[in-house]
Formats: structure tokens, C-alpha cells, sequence
């Protein structure tokens, strides 16, 4: 068999995520934040901001809590993200109550679990400029 025509390119995983984020069509805040490989270092690059009072503290929490959910849709239970962020369940329920309103997580119907939305959308608003 003949490989006249054929072509073959080898990617990297990265490569391939970024083909394939592409390809989802994601923009603005939600390909910037899926754009990170490793949610990891977010966490910590927003970590070391908090002790800082030149910093709003609230806005690098509710980036920890985005932080806390993997790119790739894996769920999460509330409890286990305000643990790890030694957040009452309270206050972690309100930050990802405002990332669901905004569109970039979402809770799975049967599980209660939540996850990075799949496709992220901005809810649209009817309210006065």
C-alpha cells in the first residue's frame, strides 16, 4: 500500500488541548482559564496574593474556588472544595453559586456534584446600560 498523500504530524498532549479547546469554540475568561494546564498553579499564584492587603481577598477566593475544579469536568462535592479551601460550606456554596450564575460551573442533576461547565455560556441580561 502506498503512503503517497498521506501526512503525519506527532503533537504533544498540550498541542492536543489546545487543538481541541479550539475547536470548542471557548472565549474570553473561560479559554483563559481552561488555557491552564495545571489549575494548580492558579492556586498558588492567587495563594500567595492573599496575605497582601493591596489585594481584594474576595475576588482571589472566588479565583481559588474556580481553581479548585479541574479543566478537564471532573466533579467535585461542595464539601470537599470548602475543605480544601478551609471555607465554611456557606461561604464555598455562594462563590459557586456566582460561577453557576456566570455561566462557568454547573451541577450535575443526578449527583449534586459540580463541575467546570462543559461549554460555558453568559447568561444574557435585559437590564439598563
Amino acid at each position: 500500500m502506498s503512503e503517497e498523500g498521506r501526512v503525519s504530524i506527532s503533537l504533544t498532549s498540550t498541542q492536543i488541548s489546545q487543538v481541541v479547546r479550539h475547536a470548542s469554540g471557548r472565549t474570553g475568561l473561560s479559554r483563559m482559564l481552561a488555557d491552564l494546564e495545571d489549575p494548580q498553579a492558579l492556586h498558588d499564584a492567587v495563594a500567595t496574593l492573599l496575605d497582601d492587603d493591596a489585594y481584594s481577598r474576595s475576588t482571589l477566593r472566588a479565583l481559588l474556588v474556580l481553581a479548585a475544579f479541574h479543566p478537564d469536568g471532573g466533579e467535585r462535592e461542595l464539601t470537599d472544595v470548602a475543605r480544601q479551601l478551609e471555607l465554611s460550606p456557606s461561604t464555598a456554596h455562594r462563590y459557586v453559586g456566582t460561577w453557576m450564575a456566570l455561566g462557568l460551573l454547573e451541577q450535575d442533576p443526578v449527583s449534586r456534584r459540580y463541575r467546570r461547565a462543559e461549554r460555558p455560556h453568559f447568561p444574557r441580561t435585559n437590564g439598563s446600560s
